[in-house]
């Protein structure tokens, strides 16, 4: 529970909720804001503008919160042991928030003329089932991406690594778009949901993409790049957070392993 008593905590915790909210903003509105959504060309556009909306916000937050802006992210860095219970649960609520916030906002400038707001749903002929392991699988890659890109241990990493998981958000979309509408990310599915009220097969938006982060967090944990050595250490950050960000007669200072 310390953590809770740390400004950069709390710190995180509204980088979290601004960055949802301005990613739901931006994608929500640049999925909404053509008369042409029902056109081919129209998949691409959505696909860039999550995932270069991403890009951007990890860029401009991830030295603050780690830049989840995704309860499956989340997930994921809770099973591999590099987040807290606690900080888990109030991204969570915070990504969420941010969603809602957002959502509405879209909702009260959006033209007389659209009546959609992004309502993540399943294509016709698509079974709940089958978008159910399309967003699995497709959750799936963009964890494996996001573990793999901030694995601290590598020193082959080149290049944008906020970037890379942008283009993973960006090619989540376009392999699942035509299935279920691409809801890999939790919150940004919730968040258009509640506004609308239209929660159909919403569990497929939930289910899936945190099946997918929790398999692709054990898949690279403890299969592909197994870090197995400092499992203890690992166990107590579960508990207690990492050993940073302790706040002391008001200022945050950094706790060393011993």
């Amino acid at each position: 529970m310390t953590e809770l008593k740390s400004k950069a905590f709390w710190r995180a915790v509204l980088g979290e909720l601004v960055g949802m909210t301005l990613f739901i903003f931006l994608s929500i509105a640049a999925a909404i804001g053509n008369s042409n959504n029902g056109n081919p060309d129209q998949e691409v556009k959505v696909s860039l503008a999550f995932g270069l909306s991403i890009a951007t916000l990890a860029q401009s937050l991830g030295h603050i919160s780690g830049a989840h802006l995704n309860p499956a992210v989340t997930l994921g860095m809770l099973v591999s042991c590099q987040i807290s219970l606690v900080r888990a649960a109030f991204y969570i609520l915070a990504q969420m928030l941010g969603s809602s916030v957002a959502s509405g906002i879209v909702y009260s400038v959006r033209s007389n003329e659209t009546k959609s707001l992004g309502v993540n749903s399943l294509s016709r002929g698509v079974a709940p089932m089958q978008g159910f392991g399309v967003e699995m699988l497709a959750t799936f890659q963009l964890v494996l991406c996001v573990l793999a890109a901030t694995d601290k241990r590598r020193r082959d990493v080149a290049g944008s690594v906020p970037l890379a998981i942008g283009l993973s958000v960006a090619l989540g979309h376009l392999t699942a778009i035509s299935f279920t509408g691409c809801g890999i990310n939790p919150a940004r599915s919730f968040g258009p949901a509640l506004i609308m009220n239209e929660f159909t097969h919403h569990w497929v938006y939930w289910v899936g993409p945190m099946c997918g982060g929790v398999a692709a967090a054990f898949t690279y944990d403890f299969l592909l790049y197994p870090k197995t050595d400092d499992f203890p250490d690992r166990m107590r950050v579960l508990v207690s957070g990492p050993p940073t960000d302790y706040s002391v007669n008001g200022r945050d200072v950094e706790l060393s392993s011993k």
